[in-house]
């Protein structure tokens, strides 16, 4: 069957004109595209033999949106979100196309085998084409190939645990082997960048103690189990955390940076430096400091050689866009600093910074990581967050806080229902410490793309753009939430605020806009990770031990489009279009399908009134649990209608359709 919809608003490529676009709800397409609103009579439709016919004026029709991170955390954890709930959320808000994340499911997508069970768990369920990605994590290397033969779109791993059990953290060695799993394949490599300085040290130290030094020199290094079986690891006190490390150092050669505060001048040999390079890397922390970017002299110091090269480089070619990325900021950044002195102090918030058992994603202890975990421990992989956290023998502390202050009696009179005390446990170092993991990866296998999911802080806009500019194949997105939400508004005990990286401050928020202005950052996305609200905590509203995420998935439309018309000048139609479609239709290698109006690409069209306005409303909304953040907040624009492939899912009149009309994107990619 043939449709025809016609409008006086309509996004083809970058311009809105009217047109009317005829399409088959048979197979899906759009069959012709006709730059002018065309009498239902034309004789030009009866040639495809138009049997419905609308006019939308003055609603803008444009393509659907494809939110490349969402998690529906089905199989497993059903009572969080399913696919169906998920699903209509997405299409309620114009979203067609959505990517599910590889973790909250049980089990996760790290296999083929539990690839199946999702798959059969998301048949006739979807109310929008879904995708999936695969996991990293860190016994799954052999998994890869085959993953990627079935249909998955690339693949997610954490430089920091992730708080639930089935999930583990990677680390910079398994990033290179995966790289070289999937060299040469139609694929990406995303990762949760967050990673502790101290944890960062740690695996340096690890390193250093097996005797060859984290330079990246790939060519000379001895093999772990050689060193270990020669005995040539001491035996000291931390011994135990030691040998627990080593199974996760899967291959030798990785550079561990550090970014530390600068007061701490005791943590030994900077990471890829020799003692006779101290002067000239000293230098270099100079030279970039001079210019503005906002690094610490301990970052440059301690982060891998070929990124410190690649910053110092792209500086002096970028010197006069340096103010706008570091707009009212004190530099070099103080990341021991505290946001409110009223709340704690700087020492305070510098020893919150340091914990390793409050750096993971999600809390590793306490009444809701039981909870979230059906009542298992979380498996963890560092053995410094394994030392600290597991050897007492009292009962198990209901929240993180309670066990950092047992260690640390500058902590003891921490407000734990203070947003300013969580920010303070996860400063922009800890960004930036894994992005430069990363970028330092790419440099080593420059062939292999890799993507920065979520990323929060302004911090590492300058590392991103001189990776960028040199043509490493890295990409960046950020969330709607970190662009329409800031930690002044956030009150005491609002846990529904709390997510990984968290929210920081207006200021922040605003330089995230310059970079995704400037095309540094490339894609929004919504992250929608709900869990049941009793996991939130909001009873007790401590920060610490509640469990994060933000629920938003179809908010995104007019979030995007409410706070850009307060920005100058106002962001455009055609830049959302580029963040939500465009780009993410290419990150998820659908660019060929999905993400413009055009002929050969699937029917996704939705329709927006650009002028209605409203108040949120949780009990409102389509999530499957009833929480967001975003709740009595005023949105500019609302999605009349979204189209699937020539099918309509959604209305703001009648709701949903009655049969779920998406399907499971399986195709193994091809670009």
């Amino acid at each position: 069957m043939s449709k025809a919809l016609a409008s006086s608003k309509v996004l083809v490529d970058d311009e809105v004109i009217p047109a009317t676009i005829v399409y088959s709800s048979t197979t899906g397409k759009i069959l012709e595209i006709i730059d002018e609103i065309v009498d239902p009579l034309d004789a030009y439709l009866k040639l495809f033999h138009v049997e419905e016919y609308r006019d939308v004026s003055p609603l803008l029709v444009m393509p659907g949106i494809v939110d490349a991170h969402v998690h529906l955390n089905e199989p497993g954890r059903t009572e969080w979100e399913g696919f169906a709930t998920g699903t209509k959320a997405a299409a309620s808000g114009g979203v067609t196309t959505v990517v599910d994340m590889p973790l909250n499911a049980i089990p996760p997508t790290t296999t083929v085998e539990n690839f199946l069970l999702k798959i059969a768990a998301a048949q006739n369920q979807t109310w929008v084409d879904v995708g999936f990605w695969g996991g990293l994590i860190p016994d799954n290397i052999d998994h890869l190939r085959p993953l990627i033969s079935m249909g998955v779109r690339g693949f997610k791993g954490f430089l920091i645990e992730s708080g639930v059990d089935e999930f583990p953290a990677i680390d910079p060695p398994y990033i290179l082997e995966a790289m070289k799993e999937v060299d040469g394949l139609n694929t990406l490599l995303m990762f949760h960048a967050e990673m502790q300085p101290d944890e960062a040290e740690n695996q340096h130290a690890i390193m250093n103690e097996m005797g060859f030094h984290t330079n990246g020199d790939f060519s000379k290094k001895p093999s772990i189990e050689k060193k270990l079986m020669n005995g040539k690891v001491s035996s000291n006190s931390n011994g135990a955390a030691l040998t627990n490390g080593f199974k996760a150092l899967r291959s030798p050669g990785a550079s561990f940076s550090l970014d530390v505060d600068e007061s701490n001048s005791s943590l030994g040999t900077p990471a890829g430096s020799a003692s006779g390079s101290s002067d000239r890397i000293a230098a270099i922390a100079d030279d970039i400091q001079d210019l503005d970017l906002g690094m610490s002299a301990s970052f440059i110091h301690r982060t891998p050689k070929a990124v410190v090269k690649l910053l110092k480089e792209d500086a002096h070619d970028h010197k006069h866009i340096e103010g706008e990325e570091h707009e009212n900021c004190s530099l070099p950044h103080n990341h021991a600093g505290s946001m409110n002195q009223q709340v704690l102090t700087d020492q305070q918030a510098k020893a919150l910074a340091k914990l390793p058992y409050l750096a993971s994603s999600e809390p590793l202890l306490g009444t809701y990581t039981l909870l979230a975990n059906h009542n298992r421990r979380p498996v963890v992989a560092s053995p410094r967050v394994k030392a600290k956290m597991f050897d007492y023998t009292e009962e198990e502390p209901s929240s993180p806080l309670l066990l950092a202050q047992r260690e640390d009696p500058n902590l003891a009179n921490i407000d734990a229902t203070a947003y300013a005390s969580f920010l303070a446990s996860r400063p922009d170092n800890f960004e930036t410490t894994a992005i430069a993991e990363i970028i330092y990866c790419s440099t080593q296998i420059p062939t292999v793309p890799l993507h920065i999911v979520h990323l929060a802080t302004h911090e590492a806009v300058p590392l991103i753009r001189a990776a960028k500019n040199r043509n490493l194949p890295i990409t960046a997105e950020t969330c709607f939430h970190y662009l329409s939400l800031y930690a002044e508004l956030i009150s005491n005990c609002q846990t529904h605020f709390k997510c990984c990286p968290p929210i920081r401050t207006d200021n922040n928020r605003k330089l995230l806009w310059k970079a995704l202005r400037n095309d540094i950052i490339t894609t929004v996305v919504s992250d929608h990770s709900p869990c049941t609200p009793d996991l939130k905590g909001l009873e007790k509203g401590d920060f610490f031990s509640a469990w994060g995420g933000i629920s938003s998935v179809g908010f995104g439309l007019p979030i995007l489009y409410t706070e850009g018309q307060k920005l100058s000048p106002p962001v455009s139609i055609q830049e959302i279009n580029k963040w939500c479609l465009i780009n993410t239709a290419k990150q998820v290698g659908l660019s060929h399908v999905k993400g413009r109006i055009a002929v050969g690409y699937d029917a996704d069209i939705l329709l927006f009134d650009l002028d209605a306005k409203y108040i949120v409303q949780n009990d409102q909304t389509f999530f499957k649990n009833k929480l967001t953040a975003y709740d009595g907040k005023e949105f500019k624009g609302r999605v009349m209608e979204t189209i699937v492939r020539g099918n309509s899912v959604f209305t703001f009149k009648n709701g949903h359709s009655k049969k779920a009309l998406g399907r499971l994107i399986l195709e193994p990619r091809t670009i």
